[in-house]
């Protein structure tokens, strides 16, 4: 049976990051609509299901897809929130598309395929060009974010922000705005951020207008921090952390790798001066810094559990094939891997990051990795099985089982690494 056809009351735009993408060729993964010269009441009637708290956006019955009124407005208040929104079947798309962040997110299509661009938008798209759209941009601090994460996501394709764009940046920074922000709403652009092609363009030009202090001052406090230049060419803790976030990006696409691999070194940040730079026990240090700052992000409670164990034990990571069986099941145990598999592979993946994100070392060879996933390989050949079948339980089975996982390891380590 096929689907009804909807009247929708007034007129229908696409608009946003849909008509963006497809000018530049890129893959359109959802599609937001607006729609003038109607109300709220229309809506209904058509038969959409509304959605919007604050302002009027429905649902299509069919598609799922937004349809939100055109609308306008106003300051009133701080934050992200803090707006005032006006809709009427009087609102024009022009008027829509003026409240928008960047030019290039204030290009409409009509129902004929024709562009609408009051705003420059299509020309900036040519130049490779983040812009605001006017000077109300200021007025929202979640643009920071915004086109931070714009420039990470567009970095590939040659965009750079515009310098009076970047200076309305600095003005929302210095303006204080950013204490407004939700933590959700922050975390919600980071976490796009860090799965973006290039997410340390986030973080660079956070720190660039200022931002990162207020948002990320675990991260911030890093730069500047000197390293053992034998080890880390790049001498600078800051430095380093988003060479290993742009490396994270090239080995995975899972997200708790990315954010593992953005926590890790937090504890250098405050190593005592007078060891630097020496940064033994970092590791230990950095480990509540995480914790403070996923709860003050308000992080998915796996992610803070794959950042801490990164945190605490990428060190032993490199150091793997020095590792006693002991150890080595420690290791194993600590990343719970024995419950959870695939905290192996996040973790081999987020040092490896790690180790690649060094002046120099880029292409470097680590294998430490698959020497550890094949270590994982051969603890799992131990079964509890054989051993419940000889009649052991309890504690005694849990001592057995130990015991036969260092001996499997202890055979893996003298067959990987011969005298």
């Amino acid at each position: 049976m096929s689907t009804p056809t909807l009247h929708i009351p007034g007129e229908v735009y696409l608009v946003g990051g849909a008509v963006r993408d497809a000018l530049l060729g890129l893959p359109v993964h959802e599609r937001d609509w607006v729609v003038t010269g109607t109300t709220p009441q229309a809506m209904l009637e058509a038969g959409f299901r509304p959605v919007g708290k604050d302002f009027p956006v429905f649902l299509h019955p069919h598609s799922g897809e937004e349809y939100a009124l055109a609308r306008t407005e106003r300051k009133s208040g701080h934050g992200y929130a803090g707006f005032e929104f006006h809709t009427s079947p009087d609102v024009t798309l022009e008027q829509d598309l003026q409240r928008r962040d960047l030019s290039i997110n204030a290009i409409a299509q009509a129902a004929d395929g024709s562009l609408i661009d009051p705003w420059g938008g299509r020309e900036d798209l040519n130049k490779r060009q983040l812009r605001a759209v006017s000077a109300h941009f200021v007025e929202d601090p979640l643009r920071v974010l915004r086109v931070a994460r714009f420039r990470a996501r567009f970095h590939a394709q040659g965009f750079e922000l515009e310098t009076a764009t970047e200076a309305l940046l600095r003005e929302i920074v210095a303006s204080g705005e950013l204490q407004h922000l939700v933590a959700e709403r922050i975390w919600r652009e980071t976490e796009k951020a860090l799965m973006s092609a290039h997410p340390a363009e986030y973080f660079r030009l956070l720190r660039r207008i200022g931002a990162l202090a207020v948002l990320f001052p675990e991260l911030d406090r890093l730069y500047g921090v000197p390293q053992n230049a034998k080890y880390h060419p790049e001498v600078d803790s800051g430095i380093h952390a988003m060479l290993a976030i742009e490396q994270s990006a090239h080995i995975s696409n899972d997200l708790a790798t990315r954010f593992a691999v953005l926590c890790h070194d937090f504890g250098k940040g405050i190593t005592p001066a007078d060891v630097l730079p020496s940064h033994r026990g970092h590791e230990h240090r950095g480990v509540p810094l995480v914790k403070a700052f996923c709860q003050r992000l308000r992080v998915p409670k796996a992610l803070e559990q794959s950042a801490t164990a990164v945190t605490k034990l990428h060190l032993l990571c490199h150091q793997a094939r020095e590792l006693r069986p002991e150890t080595l099941l420690k290791l194993f145990e600590q990343l719970d891997a024995l419950r959870r598999p695939e905290r192996v592979e996040m973790f081999v993946s987020a040092c490896l990051a790690d180790a690649r994100g060094r002046t120099g070392f880029e292409q470097a060879h680590y294998p430490q990795a698959d020497y550890l996933r094949r270590a994982f390989a051969a603890l799992g050949e131990v079964s509890p099985a054989a051993l419940i079948e000889q009649g052991l339980q309890g504690a005694a089975l849990g001592k057995a089982l130990r015991q036969a996982r260092v001996d499997r390891l202890a055979r893996f380590k003298r067959a990987e690494l011969p005298e």
